[in-house]
């Protein structure tokens, strides 16, 4: 309910005397950061690349000015976005104004404006009227929670207030004739859609809040419907934990997992606008690659789901998937593991360090250190420990071998001195053995090195690419270790596979997974991260999953996805709760979110039709009471057809301000053959989004149906869904389904002979 004319008077007023004096504040702040620009670039030049404290120092006073900045920037076109009026017990009642930055008065030590992360701040979110409570780090803060009011900025202008909850929405379904009482959050959700993704800072729901605002040092997992905004909510948790953990979560040390390139540049600004800054934000080819040192070519997830569609039901399709099945579970971690056994069996198959006939180092010694001393190191780092502890050692074993060889030669000269030969000759063989004792003693320390030198050398292991090759590649040692369990046939396949792949310079992204295991058992890995976000998880193996946990410092990771849109199943995550068993030990938070703010009930209604067919144990999206068009099911005869057609529908959406289109392809293959054709035959320019796109600069866009997920448009046409394109196969179904729930406000399916039997 829109508030009262007198009380939006005092809001305006209170709203622009803040804005003017945040205005005011960035200026000082301005000259700040413009003395130490200036500062640090003359300190960098007087010091000439050497060490500076001064440098040092005014860097970081830098960096803190700059960010400090930003925020006061930002603020100063939108202050705040909300209201709360709190009585403390004992206490008057006082007004809160919560935005996305804290904004502190010092010379008035006054809290101008609240940080939506702010322990108080919380009651917003998910307070109640009347008795209420937050934590505060002091303990638990009780009171009453006496008003919730709501601001509607536009353009920098406060427009409207709404003293009703945030999450008072009515969401019940379209049979009951009910509508969204939320008019603040209806704005919000009808607006058009941008080329990035948005902070919500002013709309999380009660739900998304206690996700954010969840213990850090335990994995939780997020089973999110299309448009629920899991990932929205997971990129904000992450500004909650730099926020309230800002002693152990260091932005650098954050790692947002993605599905592709074109999604991280679409995410891109939610995090700098909430205040974060130079987080590491990866795919995990690129996570892995940089793990390894590999700079080469990668046989990407989408190559080889195009494969897949293109030998749909052939013989090499159940090959391919029962390979990446095999690859994907923990069932060949448990074989690498026995490879790594393996290894070591190997690797401590040593004989004595010697010089000449004298031991040096005992093969006992070196096993003893190898297989039971440092046995908690990886493989490589124990060499390289053994190295060093013999490196120490040198010195007095070389003095106990110099004893051994006096006391050798002692005794050969008193051999000596008791033959009964000539005097002369006698002494000349004493001389000949102090020499050649005294020889043998000059250079035990060059020769000790040596021999080290030379063992260490040959002990050293190799590469982790060579390792890894030597498993895939040899059909005997694969049978080997995994003690023939695996079909005659999956073997071959994975040796054939594996060899011309190695031919043409490339890795399989579910070999990349292994090696980086192998790397970590074997050498170990340097960089962890305290917190890891895995958006689209659904879409990864469980496998890859172990590798994302093991990078994780205390189980600190967000997990977001949905069941419905994993269109990599035959190597993905089908249930979560198998997940939480075999990866984290059972010791993981769940959550299910099934509210969707993306789309109108019409087209979450057409799409969950489709999502009925998965037969999976998950809840369909629930959407938020907004009503549009049903989806248009179009008929189209040849391309030409299909253009003209096309040109009715583009006029109809830009007539209605709905700029944003993505024509949605199945293959990359079919992108690039309708994109050559609708050029020449529509008034519109349409461009490519392929696998190597990193970002989307066009409103009208043709895409692959796998790039998708993620992303949302004002409108979609979803280009021919017919029978052959779309039947009942699992991956189909998933990916139509992914398909059906990208668009915002309008969808259209085209489809050219019989129609899919999925949206019968």
């Amino acid at each position: 309910m829109a508030i009262k004319n007198d009380e939006m008077i005092l809001e305006k007023n209170r709203f622009y005397k803040t804005k003017e004096w945040i205005i005011k504040k960035t200026g000082q702040i301005k000259n700040e950061y413009t003395q130490y620009e200036e500062k640090v670039a003359n300190l960098k030049k007087a010091s000439g690349g050497t060490y500076s404290n001064d440098l040092l120092v005014y860097e970081k006073l830098f960096k803190f000015t700059s960010e400090n900045l930003k925020k006061y920037e930002e603020s100063s076109v939108s202050p705040y976005f909300a209201r709360i009026d709190f009585k403390e017990k004992r206490r008057d009642t006082e007004s809160f104004y919560i935005g996305k930055f804290g904004i502190n008065d010092n010379n008035n030590n006054e809290e101008v404006v609240i940080d939506w992360r702010a322990p108080i701040a919380n009651l917003y979110y998910s307070g109640t009227y009347g008795a209420s409570y937050y934590v505060a780090p002091s303990g638990v803060i009780e009171g009453d929670l006496k008003l919730k009011r709501k601001f509607l900025l536009k353009d920098g202008n406060l427009v409207d207030a709404y003293d009703e909850g945030v999450n008072e929405i009515i969401l019940k379904n379209s049979m009951e004739g009910e509508q969204l009482t939320d008019e603040f959050l209806k704005v919000t959700l009808e607006q058009n859609v941008t080329s990035k993704l948005k902070d919500v800072v002013a709309t999380i729901q009660n739900e998304q809040n206690q996700i954010i605002r969840a213990y850090k040092n335990k994995p939780i997992i997020i089973q999110g419907s299309a448009g629920s905004g899991k990932t929205t909510v997971a990129l904000h948790r992450l500004a909650y934990l730099v926020y309230e953990y800002d002693e152990d979560v260091k932005n650098e040390e954050i790692l947002v997992v993605a599905p592709n390139k074109i999604f991280l540049d679409y995410i891109s600004e939610v995090l700098p606008n909430l205040g974060v800054f130079n987080m590491c934000q990866k795919t995990f080819e690129d996570v892995c690659k940089e793990s390894l040192g590999y700079k080469g070519k990668i046989y990407t997830k989408d190559e080889k789901l195009a494969l897949l569609i293109e030998n749909k039901g052939k013989e090499k399709e159940k090959y391919i998937k029962a390979v990446s099945k095999l690859k994907g579970s923990l069932s060949f971690k448990m074989l690498l593991d026995k490879y790594i056994r393996y290894l070591e069996k190997q690797d401590i198959d040593v004989e004595d360090i010697k010089i000449d006939k004298y031991v040096l180092f005992s093969k006992k010694e070196i096993k003893r250190l190898y297989a039971r001393d440092m046995i908690h190191l990886p493989i490589k780092k124990r060499k390289e420990e053994i190295e060093i502890y013999f490196k120490k050692k040198l010195k007095d074993k070389i003095q106990i071998i110099k004893e051994n060889i006096e006391e050798d030669y002692f005794f050969k000269i008193k051999d000596v001195k008791s033959l009964k030969i000539q005097e002369e000759e006698k002494r000349k063989q004493i001389i000949s053995l102090y020499d050649e004792r005294d020889l043998k003693i000059s250079k035990l320390k060059e020769n000790g090195t040596l021999q080290l030198k030379e063992f260490f050398k040959k002990w050293k292991q190799k590469n982790i690419n060579e390792i890894y090759k030597d498993l895939c590649l040899s059909k005997e040692l694969f049978n080997h270790i995994t003690n023939n369990q695996i079909p005659e046939n999956i073997v071959n396949f994975i040796v054939e596979s594996s060899k011309q792949n190695f031919e043409n310079k490339v890795i399989d992204i579910e070999d990349l997974a292994h090696m980086v295991y192998l790397k970590l058992k074997l050498e170990g890995l340097s960089k962890k991260y305290v917190h890891i976000i895995i958006d689209e998880a659904q879409d990864y193996s469980y496998f890859e999953m172990y590798i994302l946990n093991l990078l994780s410092k205390q189980n600190s990771l967000t997990i977001v996805g949905d069941l419905g849109q994993g269109i990599y199943s035959y190597k993905g995550i089908n249930d979560w709760q198998k997940l939480i068993k075999t990866v984290f030990d059972d010791d993981a938070t769940y959550i299910n979110l099934t509210q969707s703010y993306r789309s109108t009930i019409e087209i979450i209604d057409f799409a969950n039709k489709v999502l009925s067919h998965q037969n999976l144990n998950i809840k369909p999206a629930k959407p938020v009471l907004r009503h549009g068009d049903v989806p248009k099911i179009v008929e189209f005869l040849d391309n030409k057809d299909f253009a003209q057609k096309l040109n009715i529908v583009c006029d109809d959406l830009e007539k209605n301000n709905k700029e944003s289109i993505a024509i949605i392809c199945k293959t990359i293959d079919e992108c690039k053959m309708l994109e050559k054709e609708i050029n020449k035959l529509t008034q519109y320019k349409w461009t490519i989004i392929g696998n190597n796109s990193s970002e989307l600069k066009n409103k009208k866009i043709i895409i692959p149906s796998y790039m998708t997920k993620g992303l949302e448009f004002d409108a979609t046409i979803i280009y021919n869904c017919n029978e052959e394109n779309y039947n009942n196969d699992e991956i189909d179904k998933k990916l139509l389904y992914v398909n059906l729930t990208r668009a915002l406000h309008k969808e259209y399916i085209f489809y050219k002979g019989k129609k899919s039997n999925l949206i019968v």
